[in-house]
């Protein structure tokens, strides 16, 4: 299936894991010793992993020095639920503002977003830059367009850059297809920025394109 992009007239389009959270004690006995906090230590402890580890794509270098700490940081994202991690991206306001009710007070995605684990494909800002304003206004006055398109991004449970390519359907129940492989990944033809970006429930490819339904796409 050819995934098509929000670049046709009428509709323009819009549409981000684990928190890892180990604590390594240092505990002053043996085994069966407990820490302050009253848990149990066996005094090793697993290392959290480094949620920076599996990221791919052509942009998690610039990324990163765009937004080297701080909550909208890829270390800072692990640590909240996907759709505070996203308000603290400084590259995705946008797109927190389509899903938080924000552009359309009866499309607010956040609870739903929140209460499960997804993989998003999340347009940047320079993506919803393309979308001529007027096409823009249009789908934001449209709450089951609107909602369709966001949801169109997001496919349930995590799958990580190893395992992202092929075709996924999506909570909006359409397929879409991933190719690629490694820095060079695309989601229809939107190319991943970044991807691998964790939250606490969620797995975030940042792209470059806001995508289109193909059911929608047919129908302009």
């Amino acid at each position: 299936m050819t995934t098509r992009t929000m670049t046709l007239p009428k509709l323009g389009a819009l549409a981000a894991t684990v928190a890892l959270m180990s604590a390594c004690s240092s505990g002053m006995g043996g085994e069966g010793s407990t820490e302050e906090g009253g848990q149990a230590s066996d005094g090793g402890g697993e290392m959290a992993m480094d949620p920076a580890a599996d990221l791919v794509g052509p942009g998690c270098a610039d990324y990163a020095e765009m937004v080297p700490d701080g909550a909208g940081s890829v270390e800072g994202m692990a640590q909240d639920p996907l759709s505070v991690a996203a308000s603290n991206n400084p590259m995705l306001t946008k797109l927190t503002s389509a899903v938080s009710g924000e552009l359309n007070a009866d499309v607010d995605l956040t609870g739903t977003l929140d209460g499960d684990e997804f993989t998003v494909f999340a347009p940047v800002d320079d993506a919803f830059a393309e979308i001529p304003e007027e096409d823009l206004g249009a789908l934001a006055e449209d709450s089951e367009a609107l909602t369709d398109v966001l949801t169109y991004h997001v496919v349930p449970g995590q799958i990580g850059p190893d395992e992202i390519a092929g075709t996924h359907t999506t909570v909006q129940g359409e397929d879409v297809e991933v190719t690629g492989e490694g820095d060079d990944l695309k989601v229809g033809d939107a190319a991943v920025i970044c991807g691998g970006v964790q939250t606490q429930n969620a797995t975030v490819y940042l792209v470059d394109t806001v995508l289109m339904p193909p059911a929608m796409a047919d129908a302009a």
